[in-house]
């Protein structure tokens, strides 16, 4: 790949263009719904139960479509300081990750009506491999929405034959670690001081989120050099097609003076390419001093040891709500200058 200096005065592009800001969807992996319908019923006693989705069904048949109204959720958690929520639900026709429907948010309650109708494409004959997955949500404004639970409806036909209008309440369990789980990264750091250049090798990801019809994803990976929320370089790995389980050692380089080292972050973006449409994102993670937890802790292990790839693996998170309009209007400033003799 091509070594190229930083411009620490470059544009305001955020780390996503346009084309690619689709919110992560979904946060379940596949092969727990084949397992759910045999043995959800020997595991109800541990699901824990945060409220109730009131939801309708019903199949058009002249236009093959399945027509869903979300109606309202009933004694949700407050997951906010004041003592309540400001919930919003997502909807997905599984295994399908990439045609998703959201509700309006709600500001303030734990029991929102929503009354919102959605459609999904598909045939009478197709609705038995098919499962509707309702997740709520708790919008932040500020950092990355909280999960407040789940429903997921593995048999359309318990419920109704969908000729008539059905009335669907279903209980709401609580998301678990298993539930917002995206997959992980593996991914080395190194940094030479002398030559002021850093290299982060994409090794590979494990356990990814399916986002295609078939159970898979085309993943690559995209990093972005971020100085106050701005990006200033991005570079990409290639796509491994039809895999959960990709795997890169792909080197990625960037050139850092010394003296700009405590400005700047990595942004990790797993994606999913789309030769069609727009390409999504499965999950993101952040390296750099003003990041949280394993993150700045993976960055100062970095420093701490020049000229020593560091390894280490990293939990993707779903991409914040509000990652491409960046409060700061500030702009990154230029490299020190030399000390004065």
């Amino acid at each position: 790949m091509q070594v190229s200096s930083v411009d620490f005065n470059m544009g305001t592009d955020p780390i996503l263009q346009r084309g690619e800001t689709t919110t992560s969807i979904g946060r379940i992996k596949p092969e727990l719904y084949k397992q759910k319908s045999v043995d959800s019923e020997d595991k109800q006693e541990d699901v824990k139960i945060c409220g109730k989705l009131n939801f309708t069904l019903r199949y058009d048949y002249e236009n093959e479509l399945l027509v869903v109204t979300i109606v309202k959720a009933l004694d949700l958690p407050a997951k906010d300081f004041t003592g309540t929520s400001d919930p919003y639900v997502k909807i997905y026709l599984l295994p399908d990750r990439k045609k998703k429907f959201q509700t309006r948010v709600h500001r303030k309650t734990l029991n929102p009506v929503f009354d919102e109708t959605f459609q999904f494409p598909v045939a009478y004959d197709q609705l038995s491999n098919r499962k509707l997955h309702f997740s709520v949500y708790d919008f932040d404004r500020f950092s990355r929405h909280d999960m407040i639970g789940e429903v997921i409806l593995d048999n359309f036909f318990e419920v109704s034959d969908l000729s008539r209008e059905a009335t669907v309440w279903k209980d709401i369990h609580c998301a678990t670690t298993e539930s917002i789980d995206l997959g992980e990264i593996m991914f080395s750091l190194c940094y030479l001081p002398t030559a002021g250049r850093m290299t982060l090798t994409v090794i590979k990801c494990r356990n990814l989120k399916a986002m295609d019809v078939t159970g898979a994803s085309d993943p690559y990976v995209k990093v972005s050099l971020m100085c106050e929320g701005r990006r200033l370089k991005k570079r990409k790995t290639t796509t491994k097609k039809n895999t959960l389980n990709p795997v890169y050692n792909e080197a990625i380089i960037f050139d850092i003076p010394p003296e700009n080292v405590d400005q700047v972050s990595l942004s990790i973006a797993v994606m999913d390419y789309d030769r069609v449409g727009h390409n999504e994102v499965i999950g993101v993670c952040r390296t750099g001093l003003d990041a949280e937890g394993l993150g700045r802790d993976h960055w100062n292990e970095m420093l701490a040891y020049p000229r020593k790839p560091i390894t280490h693996w990293h939990p993707l998170v779903e991409l914040p709500g509000q990652a491409t309009s960046f409060d700061s209007q500030g702009s990154c400033s230029s490299p020190k200058p030399p000390p004065t003799p």
